[in-house]
């Protein structure tokens, strides 16, 4: 295990190495490459992979900080590291001893960029209906389809996908150079504008049927559940930063902007208004931190305490940064201020890895009350 870092040493690359480029990174619609080499140089891009297989080996809380403050500095920078690292979890687990010793310590270092694709056009939240086929042929698979909103996706080197076999639903890797494989650069999001989406067509590519992940039909009830589910946990922090970082610039404001004859701070309602978005932030991290905390020690109610951190976290993003906003007035909705630019972003992180209305009826399935026997009221 890698020996844990201070907060504040996460803090201060978020803030030098990133922060300083997510406004222009935002404004092109693309990643400044200047940050993915400071990921890459500080080992962020292994964080989750053990020290054996050259990573950083981090425990899922040290992960979760450096994540929420990466996340606080620019969401777009935070995807790079969650789809990377998904992917990642997922051939840790399910990938053969082959493409483990080859390709894992390559994505630790950051040699190769990876990125997953799960979604179609018609096959959102409803994976069972995705409709890109992977056909056998002896040693050998074709993979022909199309997949939607692929984070990364303009500069990935290697792309987990999940399709549709004879066994059933599987999950292949799939090299950027294969023979077949179009990028098509997606330019019109609201947030996370400079997470480089792309659609990719597969048309026919040939494959090694040694790029099948796991065993065929096993790519959404094993490969696609894993990285699913680290991705939760990689978007829940990153929410906490982007709640983290509304919190501060509207505390930043209140405290300089007069009006009445007193700054904004001074007001009861400005002060209360301030206080429900500290709490709601403070609570999220609350939630991702008892997630951590369970995911470290391999508990079983981690995967659940992971979508209840996701759905709060996101959901506190959105609150918080929209308060930001409204509390800047007219500044707010410019880019100079950029609380504009977490707006946009914290939206994102609602619809991602799981929408909230999805988590929503995942977790009304698990009865989450079912602990609570009323003795706190007497």
């Amino acid at each position: 295990m890698e020996k844990q870092r201070p907060l504040e040493q996460y803090r201060r690359f978020a803030q030098e190495a990133i922060a300083p480029m997510a406004k222009p990174s935002d404004l092109a619609g693309r990643l400044d490459p200047a940050v993915v080499e400071a990921l890459r140089a500080n080992g962020f891009l292994g964080c989750i992979t053990p020290t054996a297989l050259g990573g950083l080996g981090m425990d899922p809380i040290s992960y979760g900080q450096l994540t929420a403050e990466v996340g606080r500095a620019c969401s777009s920078a935070r995807t790079l590291m969650t789809v990377h690292h998904l992917v990642s979890a997922a051939i840790l687990r399910w990938g053969g001893g082959e493409v483990k010793a080859r390709l894992v310590p390559r994505l630790a270092r950051g040699e190769e960029i990876a990125a997953f694709a799960l979604s179609e056009s018609e096959a959102g939240s409803d994976a069972s209906a995705l409709s890109t086929t992977i056909r056998r042929e002896g040693d050998y698979i074709f993979l022909s389809g199309e997949k939607c909103w692929v984070s990364f996706g303009q500069i990935a080197s290697v792309i987990l996908v999940i399709g549709r076999a004879a066994e059933g639903i599987t999950a292949v890797l799939v090299p950027c150079d294969t023979p077949g494989l179009h990028r098509h650069a997606v330019t019109s999001m609201v947030g996370v504008r400079a997470g480089m989406m792309a659609e990719i067509t597969f048309d026919n590519c040939k494959l090694p049927a040694t790029a099948i992940v796991g065993r065929a039909g096993f790519g959404l009830s094993h490969v696609a559940t894993t990285a699913l589910d680290h991705g939760r946990y990689s978007v829940a922090w990153g929410a906490v930063g982007i709640a983290d970082a509304a919190v501060c610039a509207s505390y930043a404001f209140a405290k300089t902007r007069e009006q009445f004859g007193s700054v904004l701070k001074d007001k009861p309602l400005m002060r209360a208004r301030l206080t429900r978005i500290s709490v709601a932030a403070r609570a999220a991290r609350a939630l991702c931190m008892e997630a951590g905390r369970l995911r470290n020690a391999g508990a079983p109610s981690a995967i659940v305490e992971t979508m209840v951190a996701k759905y709060a976290a996101s959901k506190a993003a959105v609150y918080a940064a929209n308060e930001a906003v409204h509390i800047h007035g007219a500044r707010g909705l410019m880019e100079e201020q950029q609380v504009e630019r977490l707006l946009r972003d914290a939206k994102v992180t609602e619809i991602i890895e799981g929408s909230s209305d999805i988590l929503e009826l995942l977790l009304g399935e698990q009865d989450l009350g079912g602990d609570l026997d009323g003795s706190f009221f007497g």
